[in-house]
């Protein structure tokens, strides 16, 4: 691992970058207290993932294929007749009355301000 202070790690970025490429951890500190590491940016995956690394971690019973109960479609659905709710559902965002070019409405001073 190397320390370098805030002055030593400007003069000398290139160099730390280099070390830290090539695996070495760089701390950079301020007073002597670390603030910072520089460490190398992983390498970039090249080859494509295997698919099904989960295999045979999940099993699911043959009931989670089998239709909902009425109860649970239900409730997904509105209930008709229900105005408030469709009020609710169909309300859009309401405008701001003020806006921002608008003069100031308190125009008073503090009294010992200069005018």
């Amino acid at each position: 691992m190397k320390m370098v202070n805030i002055a030593e790690a400007k003069a000398q970025l290139s160099e730390l970058l280099d070390a830290a490429s090539a695996g070495e951890r760089v701390v950079i500190c301020k007073r002597n207290e670390p603030v910072a590491e520089i460490r190398p940016v992983p390498a970039r995956r090249t080859s494509e993932r295997t698919l099904g690394l989960a295999a045979g971690s999940v099993t699911l019973t043959p009931a989670f294929f089998d239709p909902l109960p009425e109860s649970v479609l239900a409730s997904f659905e509105r209930p008709e007749g229900d105005e408030e709710a469709v009020r609710r559902a169909n309300r859009v965002a309401e405008p701001r009355r003020a806006s921002f070019g608008s003069a100031p409405t308190n125009t008073k001073r503090h009294p010992r301000t200069k005018r």
